[in-house]
């Protein structure tokens, strides 16, 4: 009997979303001296050879210097609109997908997720420390659980990331720098990042 081969991972930093409640584009914060997404791109880079940005039609511009892009093209928003443009793009590549922001996102906890990897499950996720839901938007999705997401979008069953993860087969993982997955969504919370030893 063949073993199927594990399919190659690339990594998706995805920033589509529009910032409302930032009130400015969280991809382009300098957490880090530099802007978030491209701070992202090269963390991402340590341990992938490809690593691509998902972004809406009219953001193109702003990643002009950087060649690996998706914008959304599957008709619809929210992040699983990245997601799916990334499947459709490349339908047999699994994506280490992350949102753009994750300002204490270090390496320690992308090493952690991708040693972690179950590709017999639809996806690997991290915990969420707040909701202890699996957290979809830093995880690793296997082609079975993108299509996945695609038929209960097209059923128009679901169109949440994290409700499909919560109706497969996932493997979850428990990451012990759990605060790295603090999410800044508001300027307070961008403050709070800013404080933190980075």
């Amino acid at each position: 009997m063949t073993i199927a081969a594990k399919a190659p991972l690339k990594g998706l930093i995805l920033c589509g979303g529009y910032s409302t409640r930032m009130q400015e584009d969280k991809c382009s914060i300098a957490y880090h001296g530099m802007p978030q997404w491209q701070y992202m791109v090269e963390l991402l880079s340590t341990q992938l050879e490809e690593v691509y940005i998902s972004c809406r039609p009219d953001q193109l511009a702003g990643f002009s210097s950087y060649p690996h892009v998706i914008p959304d093209n599957v008709g619809m928003g929210g992040p699983s609109a990245g997601m799916l443009s990334a499947h459709a793009l490349q339908p047999t590549t699994a994506w280490l997908v992350v949102a753009c922001d994750l300002p204490l996102f270090s390496a320690k906890s992308l090493q952690l997720l991708i040693s972690s990897r179950d590709d017999s499950k639809a996806a690997t996720s991290f915990n969420s420390p707040v909701n202890h839901l699996p957290e979809p938007l830093v995880a690793i999705w296997e082609p079975t659980g993108l299509a996945t997401l695609q038929q209960n979008v097209q059923e128009k069953a679901q169109q949440c990331p994290r409700k499909t993860l919560l109706s497969s087969e996932i493997k979850i993982v428990e990451n012990p720098w759990s605060a790295e997955q603090f999410n800044a969504n508001t300027q307070a919370e961008k403050a709070e990042a800013m404080s933190q030893p980075k």
